[in-house]
């Protein structure tokens, strides 16, 4: 089923947590000079990453098991306040993906309420006591124009992140 709106039917949101892939890295990246559509990732080059590390205002985030967790639900309920329809969710512990249906809502605000609440709820769980936020900046907010992109984004976030976590810490 297509889409002849310029709304799109759903959206993939990723974000990472701080300091979990830096230009240099191995995995390559993405800066704002190459960041369109189907542009190769930056090659990795270990003195740009030493560099990168150098400039971290703080300790590198990886997210535990109760953290994910708390993660999860706050998205949940944020997806759920705001009546956008979660079609997926995969938490990690150094990225989150999401394919979220929000209608007219920004992209943008999607991401920075899942940022904001997620970080909230870990607070009050007394599971983030820092005054930093644990995310990245920015994030990916990747439209999906018709029903068979958003089946590819579902089965990408369910199926293709490796597999399950372990609950210890």
């Amino acid at each position: 089923m297509g889409n002849d709106t310029d709304i799109p039917l759903a959206y993939l949101i990723t974000f990472r947590s701080y300091g979990t892939w830096l230009h240099g890295d191995k995995r390559g990246s993405v800066d704002r000079f190459h960041n369109h559509y189907k542009s190769p990732y930056l090659p990795p080059d270990e003195e740009r990453l030493i560099h990168t590390l150098s400039q971290l205002s703080s300790e590198i985030v990886t997210l535990n098991a109760q953290q994910r967790e708390l993660v999860e639900q706050s998205i949940r309920v944020t997806c759920t306040v705001r009546n956008w329809t979660l079609h997926a969710i995969n938490v990690r512990t150094n990225h989150i993906h999401t394919v979220v249906t929000i209608g007219t809502a920004s992209p943008d605000r999607t991401l920075n309420d899942f940022k904001a609440y997620a970080t909230r709820k870990m607070r009050r769980n007394d599971c983030w006591d820092s005054e930093r936020s644990p995310w990245s900046d920015k994030g990916s907010k990747r439209s999906l124009w018709n029903e068979r992109s958003i089946e590819l984004a579902v089965d990408y976030v369910i199926n293709r992140q490796g597999g399950d976590l372990p609950d210890f810490d």
